[in-house]
């Protein structure tokens, strides 16, 4: 047996949700700057069969490879599915893309508030209970549904038709209105930020896309979820009120709506790299003996819907950042077969305060010096993930190919350190890269949507080791000017056969 710990599962969802857009923190303020926004946005909304079909959503979910989305021309959005085509790709090996109706239904499943955070009358309530009976992962919610209605909104200074700006909001498919979701009501919540409908909402929304990655999880690996002793939550969202204000907790929620009855949690929070950071942590939980089985999860933010959606809109093309990501790991002791997370000392890559805001210290700290560490260089990693935007979106917004900017750079260190050619520096990026599939959600795209590809090809033979580089942006919490970095390595459990070598 090897002495590191390894990833023994995963899984991948993206939940279609173009009526939230609106709910986005961009699309939000501009609505509430002018109210006609909301109207310009709804021709560029995509039906569930354009969400299903798109390329770098098939990746995603594992009907497609990265590789096979390069040959593939663009641009994908274009692309349409017959309503048989669509049934067919909303699940693949590695997970689903949920509709937005049956996510209403794990919204209402999610909800425990009293009052209820979301008011459906009881027809609705039923049509969302018909949704979540016909999911084979979710039919256990049913009776999580709870009754309420539109009286909870008596004493409200909001009226249940309120746009974005208001504390009651429409949950609504096209025209037809699933419910509303309001604030916290109770007389504790009065006059808190954080307790408002946009904050809870977004917090709702991890909650619940989290649970389905988390129950996908459990379905792949054919486990009961009262298995799992410990779950970590890598999201994005800030949980708490006005005297905890991001203090977390959403781990715990998350297991408690799957029913891990006898696991613990913590939340970690790092911005893009929170998600790294959150497998070193459960592979070092793991190595200590201190759990057994660690679940990683990471559920959708909201806010980063429609974060590009003006440029979409001024072009006249569909907004293509529509989908919320969720994720899940499973983090355990070396089963002999699943890949090892490399825990070599010094072979995880972090970027120490001295480092600067240099891009070259950067990646000199969490790339070059981790490989030393271990023996490695640059050329032994046949596969690298760094952030995994999908281009299309990225390009159409003006920023450019995220991927193949870092790509670039992981070559231009390669050479620098004499490990490479420069004149097989192109040539290199194209074998170890790949276009970036993830949606704009964060911290969805830095690096882990990779490992479900990378273990398949890891299992086939093809691959022995891939290194994983995320990026975190201090910056933003506007205490410092420094960015951040973690980095580690994915290895073919050694208790495998070896790769045959061709050619």
């Amino acid at each position: 047996m090897s002495r590191f710990p390894v990833i023994k599962n995963f899984s991948y969802c993206l939940i279609h949700t173009p009526d939230l857009i609106r709910y986005g923190s961009k699309t939000r303020r501009e609505i509430t700057r002018d109210p006609d926004t909301e109207a310009r946005i709804a021709p560029y909304l995509r039906s569930y069969s354009q969400a299903v079909c798109y390329p770098p959503n098939q990746v995603f979910v594992g009907n497609l490879t990265p590789d096979e989305l390069t040959t593939l021309p663009r641009p994908w959005y274009t692309r349409r599915a017959s309503e048989e085509q669509t049934e067919l790709l909303r699940q693949g090996p590695f997970g689903e893309i949920l509709n937005q109706e049956t996510f209403y239904g794990l919204l209402k499943a999610a909800d425990i508030m009293m009052p209820p955070l979301i008011m459906t009358d009881e027809s609705n309530l039923e049509n969302l209970r018909e949704k979540l009976a016909a999911h084979p992962l979710c039919k256990d919610l049913v009776p999580d549904l709870q009754s309420s209605s539109s009286a909870s909104l008596e004493g409200t200074d909001q009226s249940p038709a309120t746009t974005p700006g208001g504390n009651v909001w429409p949950l609504q498919s096209g025209k037809t209105i699933w419910g509303f979701f309001q604030g916290d009501q109770r007389s504790e919540a009065k006059n808190d930020e954080n307790l408002q409908a946009n904050n809870l909402l977004e917090n709702l929304c991890s909650k619940a896309s989290g649970a389905l990655a988390l129950k996908w999880l459990c379905r792949r690996e054919a486990i009961n979820p009262e298995e799992i002793d410990f779950i970590i939550s890598c999201g994005e969202e800030a949980c708490g009120d006005r005297y905890q204000r991001g203090g977390g907790g959403m781990a715990k929620a998350m297991g408690q709506m799957c029913g891990c009855r006898n696991a613990s949690g913590m939340d970690i929070k790092n911005f893009c790299a929170a998600p790294a950071s959150s497998i070193i942590t459960a592979a070092a939980l793991v190595q200590a003996g201190i759990h057994q089985r660690v679940a990683v999860v990471g559920g959708g933010s909201l806010a980063k819907l429609g974060m590009k959606f003006q440029s979409f809109v001024q072009q006249e093309m569909p907004i293509l950042d529509d989908c919320l990501g969720a994720m899940a790991f499973l983090v355990t002791a070396d089963d002999g077969k699943s890949p090892c997370i490399r825990l070599s000392p010094g072979g995880i890559g972090t970027v120490p305060v001295k480092a600067g805001t240099s891009d070259e210290a950067v990646f000199r700290y969490y790339l070059l010096e981790p490989l030393a560490r271990m023996g490695l260089t640059c050329t032994d990693i046949d596969r690298y993930a760094a952030e995994l935007q999908n281009p299309e979106i990225m390009d159409f917004a003006g920023a450019g190919d995220v991927a193949q900017k870092n790509y670039r750079k992981i070559g231009a260190m390669a050479v620098r350190a004499g490990q490479l050619d420069k004149g097989d520096m192109a040539s290199w990026i194209s074998r170890i890269g790949m276009v970036g599939f993830a949606p704009t959600q964060g911290h969805i795209p830095s690096a882990m949507p990779y490992i479900g590809h990378a273990m398949t090809a890891m299992a086939r033979g093809e691959i022995r080791r891939a290194m994983f580089l995320s990026r975190a942006s201090l910056f933003l919490n506007r205490c410092t000017d420094l960015l951040d970095g973690v980095s580690f390595v994915l290895e073919r459990n050694p208790r495998l056969p070896p790769i045959k070598k061709t050619g």
